[in-house]
């Protein structure tokens, strides 16, 4: 049989009760205690208090049994001093433990009670209980002296006992009646508390039913919940736009790959003839291999590094972008033979310039980021200026300003759409798509510049010419 979990609410709803269980019977029983203890040590002393009275009137007065009679018409003999203060009963016996006057319930004489009656010393006192009429009574016996008798008084306290039980009941009803309420309120407190929890709890469920990440999640409250939720519907927008990028990145992805693909394809089925072919014929076929290979290369490593880039764990250490562009220009001199110029731009205003050996005489203000990542931005910028300034004769210039790396060429220049696209995956400018690229490049320029918190750019460059750059945070 399969256990069903506990709900919160539930839980919430039992730790109430349970709490109320031991507050409710701790309270009421250590109450009940001390208040039957009050009553009981009360309705004693009250008795005690009696029986003294009665000693010090047998001793004080040589009194006799007709005394204690109840056929005083004043009203203001012993006896009545006695039960006028309280609820005694008094019965009167005579010199032999005969009953002289009985009392109201009549009291049983024993053998001690009668010895007390014969006995000589006024005072002498016995003490007992006894039950009559399913009632119980103490019971005290005091010697009026000289063998004249004696005086029972008795004190019920039955009903004190049957008011103490009836204490304990209503004690108990009222226990149960806080327990249910504390059940009731705990469970209303649950539900207020946990309510949102449920609700997000079953937009997680649906989420992992369904796999749609568009469900709505509720985020009302500022409390911890509240940011919770807050957080998991900031997650799930996340994780619904990484899958949107990699629905689309695996899209564009396979429509780039199929144009080099169908022309490998194309040239592959020409190579059965290649023997027939003129020599020109074959020399132009063996460089359009050349060349489909060398972009089908360029596109698979582009989108490798976009794909890392996604799940990039090195770490941010301190580094000096002008450091960097000086790396990038170097390495881009001896690949390409361009001049390429690093101008570094300092806090304080003070613009160097790089010569093209490469020689500078400051870092630049150091930042923190991921060298690897930034290297390969600066390194895409220039690759792309380089790319579209091939016949150029200035130098291309990297400007660093701060944390802002700005390229700067002499070639086509930039329409005003393409300055808002051209940093879209696999986006190619007209004046482009004859040259060779993926259309990848600039798009991981824009990935490595929103890790490090900042933005990309492309302007107009006056006197013709682009620029191109990025910011980090």
């Amino acid at each position: 049989m399969r256990l069903v979990p506990a709900s919160l609410r539930t839980t919430f709803a039992a730790l109430f009760a349970a709490v109320a269980v031991a507050v409710t019977l701790t309270v009421g029983f250590l109450s009940y205690n001390a208040a039957a203890r009050l009553v009981r040590v009360d309705e004693k002393s009250v008795f005690d208090e009696v029986v003294h009275d009665l000693q010090r009137q047998v001793h004080q007065e040589r009194l006799t049994a007709a005394d204690y009679a109840t056929a005083d018409p004043d009203h203001d003999g012993p006896r009545d001093d006695l039960i006028r203060p309280t609820r005694t009963d008094v019965q009167v016996l005579g010199p032999r433990g005969t009953v002289a006057d009985h009392g109201s319930p009549r009291l049983t004489v024993l053998d001690t009670d009668r010895r007390i009656a014969a006995h000589d010393v006024a005072g002498t006192t016995s003490h007992g209980e006894q039950e009559l009429s399913g009632d119980e009574y103490r019971v005290a016996t005091v010697a009026l002296g000289g063998g004249r008798g004696a005086v029972q008084v008795a004190q019920q306290f039955s009903d004190t006992e049957d008011l103490l039980r009836q204490l304990q009941r209503r004690t108990a009803l009222l226990a149960l009646t806080v327990v249910v309420a504390a059940a009731l309120a705990g469970w209303w407190l649950a539900r207020r508390v946990t309510g949102r929890l449920v609700r997000l709890t079953a937009a997680a469920e649906q989420v992992a039913e369904t796999g749609d990440l568009r469900i709505a999640v509720p985020v009302a409250g500022r409390d911890e919940v509240g940011r919770l939720g807050r957080s998991f519907d900031r997650m799930l927008g996340r994780l619904a736009r990484s899958v949107e990028d990699q629905r689309r990145l695996v899209q564009d992805a396979g429509h780039e790959l199929r144009t080099p693909l169908t022309s490998l394809r194309t040239n592959i089925a020409t190579l059965r003839r290649i023997d027939r072919l003129p020599a020109s014929d074959r020399e132009e076929l063996t460089a359009d291999l050349a060349g489909e290979v060398r972009e089908l290369t360029d596109l698979v490593n582009e989108l490798i590094e976009l794909a890392a880039g996604q799940l990039n764990d090195e770490p941010y250490v301190e580094v000096s972008l002008a450091d960097i562009a000086e790396d990038v220009a170097a390495r881009a001199r001896r690949r390409t033979g361009r001049a390429v110029v690093v101008e570094v731009d300092n806090t304080n205003n003070t613009n160097n310039t790089a010569n093209t050996d490469g020689t500078d005489d400051t870092a630049g203000t150091p930042v923190t980021g991921r060298p690897g990542a930034l290297q390969r931005a600066v390194t895409n910028l220039v690759d792309n200026a380089t790319k579209f300034d091939a016949g150029g004769t200035e130098p291309v210039t990297i400007v660093v300003t701060g944390t802002r790396v700005a390229v700067h060429d002499r070639g086509p220049g930039l329409t005003d759409e393409e300055c808002h696209r051209i940093f879209d995956r696999f986006y190619r400018a007209p004046t482009a798509r004859a040259l060779p690229g993926s259309g990848l490049g600039l798009s991981i320029v824009r990935e490595v510049a929103g890790a490090h918190g900042g933005t990309v750019f492309a302007e107009r460059r006056d006197g013709g010419g682009a620029v191109i750059g990025f910011t980090i945070g």
